[in-house]
C-alpha cells in the first residue's frame, strides 16, 4: 500500500489555467493535467531559479519529492509542446499559502501579512517587538 501524499505548500494560484496551441479548437485537442504542485515546482525552480533543496523547503516536501514533482511537470509540458496538446492546471494535494499570521505576546493582537513582504519588526497595536508567527 503506498504512503499517503503529503500536503504540498503552494504560494500562488496561477492566473491562467488552460494553455493550448493557437488556432486549434480546444475540443479537438487531447488534454494533459498539470497539478498545482507541479506548476509551483516549475515556478520555483525554473522561474525563480531556486535550488531544489530550497524550493523543497518552500513546498514542505523532501528534496527527492521536489525533484520527482519537477520531473513530472517537465515531462507534461514537453508532451504538450511537442504533440500539440492542451494543458490545464488543476488539482493536486496542496495547501495554498498566501498569508502568514503573527501574534503579539504582550497585547495578544493578531494580524496577517502576505508572503514575500518580510517579517514584521513590531506589533501593529502596541509597537512591542515581542511577536511570533503563529501560522
Amino acid at each position: 500500500m503506498p504512503r499517503p501524499t503529503k500536503c504540498r505548500r503552494v504560494q500562488y494560484s496561477p492566473d491562467y489555467l488552460v494553455f493550448k496551441p493557437a488556432g486549434v479548437p480546444a475540443r479537438r485537442l487531447k488534454q494533459i493535467d498539470l497539478t498545482l504542485d507541479e506548476f509551483e515546482s516549475i515556478r520555483l525552480a525554473d522561474l525563480e531559479g531556486l535550488y531544489h533543496e530550497e524550493a523543497a523547503r518552500k513546498m514542505n516536501v523532501s528534496r527527492q519529492t521536489f525533484g520527482n514533482i519537477l520531473s513530472s511537470a517537465h515531462n507534461k509540458i514537453a508532451e504538450m509542446l511537442v504533440h500539440g496538446k492542451a494543458l490545464t492546471v488543476q488539482g493536486g494535494t496542496i495547501s495554498l499559502k498566501n498569508e502568514r499570521l503573527f501574534k503579539c505576546n504582550d497585547c495578544g493582537a493578531e494580524w496577517s501579512k502576505s508572503f514575500g513582504t518580510g517579517r514584521p519588526g513590531y506589533c501593529q497595536s502596541c509597537n512591542s517587538e515581542n511577536i511570533c508567527r503563529i501560522k
